[in-house]
């Protein structure tokens, strides 16, 4: 999502070059643009009835003009430029939730397991309303984080919107300085290997091989299967995303990005370094809140026919995201380029399609092309880029489905909260009690039963 790649471009952007003539041309046009920005600034600050803030008023057009663009790409202040190194470290103050705006509304993507927002019971898919008792309706996504920020134990109450609930449901949280623990592991009844990744953080790697080396050296038996559990990841780094597909690939491609030139590709291969798994079979567990570096690995597995995929469709953040310095205090966070998988699968605005459909309750439906509509995707943020360059025609064609799908998916929602029981909706309180990786233990016993019968 917003923390796939955290590179400071310490130069200028570079730029096509242009014939003489081409350029001339290209900046009068540019200037003339740049006229009418500065004839309303100065209408502004000599005629509107109060004093203004110069500074404020060219932050704000600045502002407005990234938000023309993808919903990943912003403008960073001073107050936000320099909390940006939080945020992959694995240790930050806060609530413990990735949100994203859609319509001006700030929305919950995920809350990261063992956090206030988590333990509350804040889910995928709220709406953040109020802060504090102030409406949120129209605030930055930027203002609404560092809104949820502060000293730890200091109070806060979150007013939240949800499908299918009347009113708004305020929760009363301490905030806390979240330290993530991002790798969980468990050794499964019957010889399987759990392990569940919150994030995408620094030594993410490390942490699974470590988990796994643990599990194989307890186990009295070879292991039957790895679950990895990428449910409700939010990604984190690129090259941690690496780093945990090369556990379990033995060479070759693990990701590439095209940039604005297609022909300027860069691939990133399997690290051949290090503990690795190339036979154990693996099941991935993946849901609607599963995103970036979570889909980039996903998509690896899936490429290299390593591991099955299960679960629901994940999320779809499949672009890439540089920071640009502009000054010492403020900067640019842009999207230059989208992910693609070993076999050049686009993901942004599409995500990953489990090779095997399991919703997230037992005897809970779930439709082919709609699976567990109850999450918010990259397609359904506002000015979400798509995989590939539209015409206007397509563009508008593409629209009028996205609006008859949302349509459907809140019918969906409306006839499946009509059945389900209310604490059908609490979370598990272990692998073992969770349906999903029960049905991917299943599913790697039926793979190992097969081989057994092959070699006979």
């Amino acid at each position: 999502m917003k923390k796939i790649v955290m590179v400071l471009l310490w130069s200028a952007f570079l730029v096509p070059s242009f014939s003489a003539p081409e350029k001339k041309a290209a900046d009068k046009s540019r200037f003339e643009k740049l006229e009418l920005f500065n004839k309303v600034l100065y209408l502004i600050e000599s005629q509107y009835y109060r004093p203004v803030d110069t500074e404020k008023l060219i932050s704000g057009a600045i502002k407005g003009m990234m938000n023309t663009l993808d919903p990943h790409s912003n403008f960073l202040d001073k107050r936000v430029f320099s909390k940006m190194q939080e945020d992959t470290q694995g240790e930050f103050g806060g609530l413990g939730i990735e949100v994203s705006q859609k319509d001006g509304v700030i929305v919950v993507i995920t809350p990261i397991d063992d956090t206030p927002a988590y333990k509350a019971g804040i889910k995928s898919g709220d709406k953040i309303v109020e802060i504090n008792h102030e409406s949120m309706l129209g605030v930055t996504l930027e203002e609404a984080v560092d809104k949820m920020r502060g000293k730890p134990g200091s109070p806060i109450t979150v007013g939240i919107s949800r499908e299918g609930v009347e009113g708004i449901k305020r929760y009363t949280l301490k905030r806390k300085a979240i330290k993530v623990s991002a790798v969980k592991s468990q050794l499964l009844d019957g010889g399987f290997a759990y392990i569940r990744l919150t994030q995408f953080q620094k030594d993410s790697g490390k942490g699974i091989r470590k988990a796994l080396e643990s599990i194989q050296k307890n186990s009295k038996t070879p292991l039957i299967g790895i679950v990895l559990d990428l449910r409700s990841n939010p990604g984190g780094l690129l090259d941690e995303a690496v780093n945990v597909s090369s556990i379990f690939l033995k060479d070759g491609i693990v990701v590439s990005t095209e940039s604005r030139d297609p022909k300027q590709k860069e691939i990133r291969y399997v690290k051949k370094t290090g503990f690795k798994d190339l036979t154990t079979p693996i099941a991935v567990l993946i849901n609607g809140a599963s995103a970036s570096a979570s889909e980039i690995v996903a998509g690896a597995l899936q490429d290299h026919g390593r591991a099955i995929i299960m679960g629901t469709q994940s999320f779809g953040k499949g672009s890439v995201q540089s920071i640009a310095k502009i000054d010492e205090d403020q900067g640019v966070k842009l999207t230059i380029a989208q992910y693609m998988t070993p076999k050049d699968r686009k993901i942004q605005a599409v995500g990953i399609k489990p090779d095997i459909v399991v919703s997230e309750y037992e005897d809970t439906w779930v439709s082919e092309n709609e699976n567990e509509s109850r999450y918010v995707r990259e397609r359904d943020l506002r000015n979400h880029l798509t995989a590939t360059i539209e015409t206007t025609d397509e563009k508008v064609t593409r629209e009028k489905k996205e609006r008859e799908e949302r349509l459907k998916r809140i019918a969906d929602i409306k006839a499946r909260k009509e059945k389900e029981k209310s604490d059908k909706n609490t979370a598990p309180t272990g692998p073992e009690n969770d349906y999903q990786v029960n049905q991917a233990t299943k599913h790697l016993k039926t793979i190992q039963l097969a081989k057994k019968l092959v070699n006979k």
